[in-house]
């Protein structure tokens, strides 16, 4: 098991992982010591990030293409990836082929959903052992959560889950917590001292809550 499938999986409760961005260098010591259990970055940042803390980094979808994508981020010291399965890039091929590359790197590789067809297609085609559920570009009629925990219960047992959610406080956390979500990531947190804040809000009160 990998560091950041370990990160994620071991203690009790659900890890938040903010995703950095700005200052990433000062957020990422600051989310270490506010009890993140790791840290999701864009690629031209993993550097930064792993300047200032030894949390695990994750680098976030749309930025991985090709293989040459992700041996650099493995190279600047990432240990996770995500790779958005994206059926008009080519119904999945460019999937089956990045995800067994990402794994001989070492890194842990979490595939971005968003539909119950996309995850029927991938469980086939990689069956990894991240899912991460994407609630972007939300419905009208769709609610916050509403798209995680209705996938979650196609999800198969033993898999790490993430939700990337809109979460804006602890109650949200709390839900996907019971429902088995593993991790969520967490966006738009105010900058600075409130950064801290609202992340140790999130994550449950205290900096070593797990």
């Amino acid at each position: 098991m990998s560091r950041f499938s370990q990160a994620i999986s071991e203690g009790d409760g659900i890890s938040v992982i903010p995703v950095l961005e700005g200052d990433v260098e000062v957020l990422a010591e600051i989310a270490e010591a506010a009890g993140a259990e790791a840290v999701a970055v864009g690629a031209g940042d993993i550097g930064l990030a792993r300047g200032r803390t030894a949390l695990p980094i994750i680098v976030r979808g749309y930025e991985i293409y090709r293989r040459n994508d992700l041996e650099a981020v493995s190279r600047a010291g990432a240990d996770a990836c995500i790779i958005v399965f994206d059926p008009p890039a080519g119904e999945g091929e460019l999937l089956e082929e990045l995800y067994p590359f990402a794994r001989e790197l070492g890194l842990d590789c979490a595939v971005d959903v968003r539909k119950e067809d996309e995850l029927e297609r991938v469980l086939e085609r990689v069956d990894p052992d991240i899912v991460l559920i994407s609630e972007r570009e939300l419905e009208r009629d769709e609610e916050d959560l509403e798209r995680t925990l209705d996938l979650l219960a196609d999800v198969p047992a033993g898999k790490l889950v993430i939700s990337d959610a809109r979460v804006v406080a602890r109650e949200q956390v709390v839900a996907l917590e019971r429902a088995g979500v593993d991790a969520v990531l967490v966006r738009g947190l105010a900058p600075g001292e409130n950064f801290s804040a609202a992340l140790e809000e999130l994550a449950g009160g205290s900096g070593a809550h797990r």
